[in-house]
């Protein structure tokens, strides 16, 4: 994300000292937003009412769960009216899929907000609103609210002032003296992996090597999974019968970044990700931008270039919430998840589900 924040080791220790209204079990903190837990106990209640929509699944570990410490299930709900051969591990599946990724980078608490949102509104819209009505019956509508669980838990471990932690608890590396062990997930994919990024203590340590932590393993594997290949080379043009849309949530900048993210270099398919990315900063206000953005930030090794690079599916991270002001940076108060962000991003959303039926064709 494009603020580097240093947290110092010594007031993350006095943060963590006074927490102590938090436990591995609490379902909120920091005004309302949703620990880990509180997640996964949103998901099975989803799924257990909803049989005929949701399907709930388990596509990896964290690293925590992988290394026998405890830890999370990586979970992915698939929402669709379901009929026979729906939300199925394959890439044989009629309707087209959207997917929504969110809290890859655990401080940026506002996008595992959106993702629970949108949950609730496609399971208690079918019937009763037919713009949504139409989605589930026509698309898979994917979500995996939380990507980094592991990290999650550190961030709500002090539910007055979530502590800052971007990246999973990968501490294989060693200790850092400012706390920042781990892996910068969206630096972690097996495409354009650079390992120039950082040593073990930065904040976008790509990890020792190209999908080297369970958290991507999973994602990649789900995505890998449903997506059939519809590129060749990486400097080909996706075909134009690609189907899907993937967008990853991220915070903040009030942005939207297009493939690719690790060069300045354009994209085969530039001008086709660049304008369905201009339908969504429609509804949202947020420019589009490719490459480095303009500021020298570029994200190599992120899930969306992956995506992109290896299955042409247009893939994009939404930087949710301003640079300044009321609702800026990483911890914004709760209230603007109502006021802010969900009034911006529910059509953006919609829109991309729309899209993913023909994102390079011919555009509502």
């Amino acid at each position: 994300m494009r603020t580097l924040v240093v947290l110092l080791w010594s007031s993350a220790l006095l943060l963590i000292s006074s927490a102590t209204s938090w436990s591995a079990t609490s379902v909120t903190y920091y005004g309302g937003y949703h620990t880990t837990a509180g997640h996964e106990q949103h998901n099975a209640a989803v799924a257990a009412a909803h049989p005929e929509l949701v399907k709930l699944y388990d596509i990896g570990d964290s690293w925590k769960k992988a290394q026998g410490q405890g830890g999370h299930d990586i979970q992915a709900l698939c929402i669709t009216k379901l009929t026979p051969g729906d939300c199925a591990l394959n890439s044989t599946g009629k309707k087209p899929k959207f997917v929504l990724h969110a809290q890859i980078h655990a401080r940026e608490i506002v996008t595992g907000e959106i993702a629970y949102r949108w949950i609730d509104l496609l399971v208690s819209s079918y019937g009763v609103d037919p713009e949504i009505t139409a989605l589930l019956n026509t698309r898979e509508l994917w979500v995996v609210p939380i990507a980094n669980p592991d990290g999650v838990d550190v961030v709500a471990s002090n539910p007055a002032q979530p502590l800052l932690q971007r990246k999973n608890v990968d501490d294989s590396a060693g200790g850092c003296a400012f706390g920042y062990a781990g892996v910068d997930l969206n630096r972690n994919s097996s495409f354009q992996w650079n390992p120039d990024e950082g040593g073990p203590c930065t904040e976008m340590y790509p990890g020792a090597k190209p999908a080297s932590e369970p958290e991507t393993v999973a994602i990649q594997g789900l995505l890998d999974t449903i997506f059939p290949d519809t590129k060749g080379a990486v400097d080909e043009p996706a075909a134009r019968s690609t189907t899907g849309v993937f967008l990853t949530l991220h915070s903040y900048g009030d942005d939207i970044l297009a493939p690719w993210g690790y060069t300045r270099t354009a994209a085969p398919d530039r001008a086709a990700l660049v304008a369905l990315g201009n339908k969504m900063g429609a509804v949202t206000g947020y420019p589009v931008s490719t490459g480095d953005g303009g500021i020298g930030y570029f994200t190599p090794g992120s899930t969306t270039d992956w995506l992109y690079g290896t299955r042409g599916v247009p893939s994009y991270t939404f930087e949710i919430g301003p640079r300044a002001g009321w609702c800026s940076g990483f911890q914004p108060a709760y209230s603007c998840v109502s006021s802010t962000f969900w009034p911006l991003l529910k059509p953006a959303l919609v829109y991309a589900a729309q899209a993913a039926a023909a994102p390079y064709g011919r555009l509502p």
